[in-house]
C-alpha cells in the first residue's frame, strides 16, 4: 500500500482491502494490509455486537464478539501508526439510541473521528491524506442507516459512495452494475467507488484463481461503468490467497492509476503525478 503521507493525492486515501468479520479473529489484520473493514453491527445482549445476520437478528451462533473489543484493536492500531487511515463501513442494525456512539466513545476512537461536516458534498475532492494525518482525523465511519447521519453524526454510506453488486452477481465478466442500495456507478455526486469481487458462497480454494486475472479485469470493467473512475476500495474474500499477484497486484494497479496514471504504484515517480518509471 502506498505511503499515506503524499500531498499529491486529492482523494481521501489510497486503496484499502476490505475484509469481513470472519477475518477479525486475527488481531493483526490491520497490520496485514487491510485499511478498511466491513462490519455487521447488531443489538445483542444489551450491547452492540459484531454478528452475521440470521433472519435479520443476531443470536448465539452468529454472534462474533462485542463491537467494543474490535474497536479497541482499531484504536490500538491507529495509536501505534500515526500516519495511517482506517475506514469502517457498517451494515448497521443497531437500534439502541446512541448505541454506536457509546461504543466509539468507550473505545477511544472518537479522538480520530473524521466529521461528516468535512466530507465533500456532490462529488467534490476529499482532503489530502497529509491534512488528515496532521489533524489526526484518521478514522472514517460510514453507516447503512440513513438516520444515523443526523442523530449520531455517522456518515450515511450512500450519500458518499457507489458500489457494484456483491456475490455472484458482481463477478460476471464484463459486467459491473450497482447494487440496489447504491446510486448508479457513474453518479459522480458520490465521490467514492467500492468494488466487490467475491462469490455468494466463499470458497478458500478457489479464491486463488479469482484473485488472479479476474480481479484486475473487473477493476477495468468497473472503471468504465463508474464514469472512468478507479475504485477506492476493493472487497474480496481471503485477500492473501492468489496464484499470481492477486489482490495485492490489483491494489498496486488501482493505487498507481489513482496516484499518477501508471499501471503500478511502484512506477510512480516521487514528486510527480504524471511520470511513470520503466
Amino acid at each position: 500500500v502506498a505511503s499515506a503521507s503524499s500531498d499529491k493525492i486529492l482523494l481521501l486515501f489510497y486503496i484499502s482491502y476490505l475484509t469481513s468479520i470472519n477475518s477479525l479473529h486475527n488481531p493483526n489484520v490491520l497490520q496485514n494490509g487491510v485499511r478498511a473493514l466491513m462490519l455487521d453491527t447488531y443489538d445483542f445482549k444489551g450491547d452492540v455486537w459484531l454478528c452475521h445476520s440470521s433472519g435479520g437478528k443476531c443470536n448465539d451462533f452468529t454472534a462474533f464478539e462485542p463491537a467494543l473489543d474490535t474497536f479497541k484493536e482499531i484504536e490500538a492500531f491507529l495509536s501505534a501508526n500515526p500516519s495511517e487511515i482506517v475506514t469502517l463501513i457498517l451494515e448497521d442494525y443497531v437500534n439502541a439510541p446512541n448505541g454506536l456512539t457509546n461504543v466509539f466513545n468507550a473505545s477511544g476512537l472518537q479522538k480520530y473521528w473524521f466529521p461528516v461536516s468535512k466530507m465533500p458534498q456532490n462529488g467534490q475532492d476529499w482532503p489530502l491524506v497529509s491534512d488528515m494525518v496532521t489533524s489526526n482525523q484518521r478514522l472514517l465511519v460510514f453507516t447503512s442507516a440513513r438516520s444515523k447521519q443526523v442523530t449520531e453524526g455517522i456518515a450515511y454510506q450512500w450519500n458518499f459512495m457507489v458500489e457494484n453488486n456483491y456475490g455472484d452477481d458482481g463477478m460476471d465478466a464484463g459486467e459491473c452494475s450497482n447494487r440496489a442500495e447504491s446510486a448508479p456507478l457513474n453518479d459522480k455526486t458520490k465521490s467514492l467507488v467500492l468494488m466487490n469481487y467475491f462469490p455468494s458462497v466463499p470458497v478458500k480454494l478457489t479464491a486463488c484463481l479469482q484473485h488472479n486475472k479476474g480481479l484486475t479485469d473487473m477493476a477495468s470493467t468497473c472503471y468504465s461503468a463508474a464514469g472512468n473512475r478507479w475504485a477506492n476500495f476493493i472487497a474480496v474474500d481471503y485477500y492473501k490467497r492468489s496464484e499470481g499477484g492477486g489482490a495485492f497486484q490489483a491494489t498496486d494497479l488501482l493505487n498507481g492509476m489513482l496516484l499518477c496514471g501508471c499501471q503500478d504504484v511502484k512506477a510512480c515517480q516521487q514528486g510527480s503525478s504524471v511520470v511513470c518509471s520503466a
